[in-house]
């Protein structure tokens, strides 16, 4: 992971064309990040499109992870909070491209979402993935803890129910 690079994206249609082919490859693998497959190339750049123009608005960090100049993982951290929420954020559409995963972006990802979330006052992280092959293995092992699991609450990409574990992490013991 040496040469791994980890910064916020903005809005740009070569940003938005990593991003989409990225969310397309993760769906058709199985990844559980909202949407079905096949997961068309137009609805997924619609959809960054939307995110990273509320990143541009400060709802939300889009952090990219790089291996030289190709986009190789990403994570979303939310920021807008209902008004009795100003203390938490969230964490969305983690995905490390195949071809890199075991190499610890995803733990970089997580590191350097942390660090901004603290930086902008949030002491509350939470999440949730799927219970049938998603992360919670390593929210684990960053410090998150299982608040609980709903069976059930959404599609597989190729079809099928899979719960949702949710899980949460307090960030008042970061310097």
């Amino acid at each position: 992971m040496s040469n791994i690079t980890i910064h916020p994206l903005g809005l740009g249609a070569a940003t938005v064309d990593a991003l989409a082919t990225m969310i397309v490859e993760t769906v058709a693998g199985g990844g559980s990040v909202s949407f079905m497959h096949p997961l068309a190339m137009d609805d997924a750049r619609a959809f960054w499109r939307g995110s990273l123009t509320a990143a541009d608005k400060d709802q939300r960090v889009i952090l990219g992870a790089f291996d030289g100049e190709m986009l190789v993982g990403t994570l979303t951290l939310l920021l807008d909070c209902p008004p009795n929420q100003p203390h938490r954020a969230e964490f969305a559409k983690m995905m490390t491209r195949p071809s890199h995963r075991g190499q610890g972006i995803a733990t970089a990802l997580i590191g350097a979402a942390e660090r901004i979330a603290h930086d902008k006052g949030r002491t509350l992280i939470v999440l949730d993935t799927a219970s049938d092959g998603g992360a919670g293995p390593l929210y684990e092992r960053c410090g998150f803890r299982l608040a609980g699991e709903v069976p059930n609450y959404a599609l597989k990409p190729h079809g099928g129910y899979t719960g949702t574990l949710y899980y949460y992490k307090e960030l008042a013991q970061l310097s």
